[in-house]
């Protein structure tokens, strides 16, 4: 593994406990407190998260080895990537790993395929993810 980068952590699972805690203390100074709807609205709001970050994870993700670099759920060869330095970005270059923009937090990283085509890669550290690129890409 050459670089990586998740697409989440996995911290926000603590944020349902925390309301559910939150809402029974509340409710506990204010009045009669329901242990049981409290423990159910922070069960829901935990399992809420855990599908969230696990999709964040798989579509946000990047990794690339010597043989691949991974874009969320795209993987691209890198045997197929000409060059990585000095590559314009044309206007509505196709973004990898599957989504009409890059994600949210990042930087686009255009790179030229040896067919000759511009595609966007994505990395939050995009100076890392060139530096550990051009181990493996002479262009």
């Amino acid at each position: 593994m050459l670089y990586r980068e998740s697409g989440s952590s996995w911290w926000p699972l603590l944020w349902g406990p925390a309301f559910a805690v939150a809402g029974y203390l509340v409710e506990l100074v204010t009045g009669p407190a329901s242990v049981t709807l409290w423990l159910v609205a922070g069960l829901v709001l935990t399992l809420s998260a855990v599908v969230w970050v696990n999709l964040r994870i798989k579509t946000g993700s990047i990794a690339l080895t010597t043989d691949e670099a991974q874009f969320g759920r795209e993987k691209l060869p890198v045997a197929m990537i000409e060059a990585a330095q000095d590559v314009g970005a044309p206007t509505g270059a196709r973004v990898l790993g599957g989504g009409w923009s890059a994600p949210k937090g990042t930087t686009t990283v255009p790179l030229r395929l040896v067919d000759g085509t511009v595609v966007l890669g994505w990395a939050r550290d995009p100076e890392a993810f060139l530096a550990a690129l051009r181990r493996v890409v002479r262009g």
